[in-house]
């Protein structure tokens, strides 16, 4: 796809494979300040039949098979809380390679300085062998830069899940080609687990990111990608269905910061850098790359991690003087939304008799089959939807906590902590069920270049927001939680649309805040007026300080959510460092939903956003109007008054209506005759001359007006056409001109 040096290249080949599931197990070390050690990515080939469905081979069978009637060899039927252990002459401050499920009692424990002895991890210039990677290997391709990769290797699920008795079956076969065969089968069959059976299918994929590795795999690295291959492997079909990544960020990479907090402690934290996660793990960045992921986070003792997990993570010890972290995910998501903080951070709690329990947020309030909603019928991929749980639907304040630096613990308590229940309140009278089941709040260092940032079950807030009155932070607060729903749960297929979610997030902070203000109607009225003044002065000074092409709501025009064979394609201008702070697209978005809301009536506009969002959650969306919504809008402006010819050339340039199908232009030419548009009769002309089987009734148009240049337009062009029309049009047309 056509770029420049400030777009931002995607380049996952998700046409062709799609990671379902990521298990990352890593280890913080602040004395290098790296992050280091392996992600397993658990893929899926990108092939469908024609009804749309994957083409696998029935792998039910092939188990049966394999498995005889040992039901062992099958999937593991119970869940454990995974447990990481160490051993304890752990005295250097390296963090240790320990074990993700369960317990290990062995006392062997490799350190991450010592894994390149210990397991034959070869360096990058022999891994990256370039002469043998064929280029009629299949290869793929990751979104990678700025990170030090060790080694690649295939992981063999069969040894975990018991299945390495079938291989030594007495039955002659092809090794190679049957453990693949084999091990895709067996993910097949976690990933098809109902979503009633969550906890079994996250227990097996932990189980299976600790398999052991069989085999290494080529890769080569460039300035944005990571490109893996297997020698003789053609197909994405038959590519190893689980690999293991070992390596490290460095310290030029840009997805977190190291830093230190408030108190002058040191921390590290994700920034939402205009590269996303590339610089933190090896992963596929589009939005349609929606995956679930479990992690194992190791950090010294005195460090606390957050991070975008639907549980809240019970530190364990898992070396002397380290603590381990396991946070999960199971509803699928852009692998952009993954966040991590580690810091010497303190919980600021309520001193109030209705605190939430600890139990309320390590258990989330997730699938009982038994009590789901009957009319509630989910269109996104299968996993543990709130939506369709009545607890869930009816709970209007969800589990939450605030975290901060020790030095702002006292206006975390007097200004944040007692907005968040009823922000949270506020949000769900208007857009109905919280989309995640707990949420983390944490006011990050001042180098933070944002006001605020939201992620699954965890929020940035940024420390200006905490003084003065209390105002600003719950502007923002309600601004962020917005993004649970618009930003998140629904997201942009295409992520230059991103006045999707900023422009919702806009329009609804004022009425979330009006409903947390418990201001009358007049009142609430008359403050958003005021609100849209002012953002009225700020994105007037933006059109006219900033570039135009970056003022572009949908810089790729009709090409907007489209990709090239591969699946690859670019964020335009997502490397222009003045974009990253222009308000424009959230102010556009925002004046476009305001607009709509006073126009349709308020009522109404929140009842169809309430409905939208149960039907779309879950999904990606784009703006794209489609030819029939088209067609209606003009239908609808053919029965206004004179529109200005500003006003016309508006809609020709933004929704390109030369370029339409034929229903389309027959009505643009309607409305170009209407208004007597005299740029545009050339398209009429043109109309009448190639669409002549739609064009019989635009001459009566012509006609009517009693135009003189209008009815020279007919005549002439009547005349031009009229030995090749069919007599019966002859004879209509003729009645209607003469």
């Amino acid at each position: 796809m056509e770029s420049c040096t400030e777009d931002l290249p995607l380049m996952a080949n998700t046409n062709h494979v799609l990671v379902k599931h990521y298990g990352l197990d890593l280890d913080v070390c602040f004395d290098t300040q790296t992050i280091r050690g392996s992600i397993v990515l658990f893929l899926e080939p990108n092939t469908r039949n024609k009804d749309g469905s994957p083409v696998v081979e029935d792998c039910q069978s092939q188990l049966s098979e394999h498995s005889g009637n040992d039901q062992t060899h099958g999937i593991n039927q119970t869940c454990a809380v995974p447990v990481r252990t160490c051993s304890s002459n752990s005295g250097n401050k390296d963090s240790a390679d320990c074990d993700i499920g369960e317990r290990d009692t062995s006392p062997k424990c490799d350190h991450h300085g010592n894994r390149k002895q210990a397991s034959g991890i070869t360096s990058s210039e022999n891994c990256c062998d370039r002469g043998n990677h064929g280029s009629e290997d299949f290869v793929l391709v990751l979104d990678c830069c700025d990170l030090s990769v060790l080694k690649v290797e295939e992981v063999d699920v069969t040894a975990v899940l018991g299945t390495e008795k079938c291989m030594s079956s007495s039955q002659t076969i092809d090794n190679s080609k049957e453990h693949l065969s084999l091990s895709a089968c067996i993910l097949s069959e976690i990933e098809a687990l109902p979503e009633s059976q969550w906890k079994e299918q996250l227990f097996n994929y932990t189980k299976c990111s600790r398999a052991p590795g069989c085999g290494d795999l080529m890769f080569i690295m460039d300035k944005w990608s990571l490109r893996i291959s297997k020698a003789g492997i053609k197909m994405p079909t038959n590519f190893p269905s689980a690999i293991r990544i070992w390596y490290q960020t460095t310290t030029n990479g840009s997805s977190v910061k190291w830093t230190k907090d408030q108190s002058g402690r040191h921390c590290v934290y994700t920034i939402g850098s205009p590269i996303n996660n590339r610089a933190l793990f090896p992963c596929q960045e589009p939005p349609v790359a929606m995956s679930t992921w479990h992690a194992t986070i190791q950090a010294a003792c005195e460090f606390v991690v957050l991070m975008s997990g639907e549980n809240c993570a019970t530190p364990y010890s898992s070396c002397e003087g380290f603590f381990s972290w396991f946070y999960y995910v199971t509803m699928p998501m852009p692998a952009s939304t993954f966040t991590i903080a580690v810091g010497c951070w303190e919980e600021i709690k309520e001193n109030s008799s209705c605190n939430i329990k600890t139990s309320d947020l390590s258990t989330p309030l997730y699938i009982n089959n038994g009590s789901r909603l009957k009319e509630q019928k989910c269109k996104h991929m299968e996993y543990p939807c709130r939506f369709s749980l009545p607890e869930a639907c009816a709970q209007a304040i969800i589990p939450h906590r605030v975290f901060a630096s020790h030095v702002l613990f006292k206006q975390c308590s007097e200004v944040l902590l007692p907005l968040v229940s009823p922000c949270l309140e506020a949000a769900h009278a208007v857009l109905g069920t919280h989309p995640f089941p707990r949420l983390d709040i944490l006011v990050v260092p001042s180098n933070f270049s944002s006001l605020g940032m939201a992620s699954p079950h965890i929020i940035y807030l940024s420390q200006s927001v905490l003084y003065g009155s209390n105002h600003l932070c719950a502007t923002r607060l309600c601004h962020e939680i917005a993004h649970a729903w618009f930003g998140l749960v629904i997201g942009a297929r295409d992520w230059t649309e991103e006045w999707i979610s900023e422009g919702f997030a806009t329009h609804l902070e004022d009425v979330f805040l009006a409903n947390v203000q418990k201001l009358p109607q007049e009142e609430a009225r008359d403050q958003q007026k005021l609100k849209a003044l002012l953002r009225w002065r700020r994105l007037t000074d933006e059109l006219k300080d900033s570039q135009e092409e970056l003022q572009i709501l949908r810089p790729h025009g009709e090409n907007t959510g489209k990709v090239n064979e591969s699946g690859a394609s670019v964020v335009r201008h997502g490397l222009n460092a003045e974009k990253t702070f222009m308000q424009v697209h959230y102010l556009k978005g925002y004046f476009l939903l305001r607009s709509l809301a006073n126009t349709t009536g308020q009522d109404a506009y929140f009842a169809f956003l309430r409905q939208f969002v149960n039907t779309c959650h879950g999904q990606l969306i784009l703006s794209k109007i489609l030819p029939e919504q088209l067609v209606l809008l003009l239908d609808l402006l053919l029965e206004e008054r004179p529109l200005l010819p500003r006003t016309l050339r508006c809609l020709e340039n933004t929704y390109r209506l030369r370029n339409q199908d034929a229903e389309v232009r027959h009505r643009w030419c309607e409305l170009v005759v209407k208004h007597k548009y005299t740029v545009a009769y050339k398209d009429v002309e043109k109309f009448l001359h190639e669409d002549q089987a739609m064009g019989v009734y635009l001459y009566g148009e012509l006609m009517v007006n009693e135009d003189a240049r209008q009815q020279e337009i007919a005549r002439r062009c009547f005349a031009a056409v009229r030995d090749e029309m069919d007599i019966s049009c002859v004879k209509v047309v003729g009645e209607m001109l003469f």
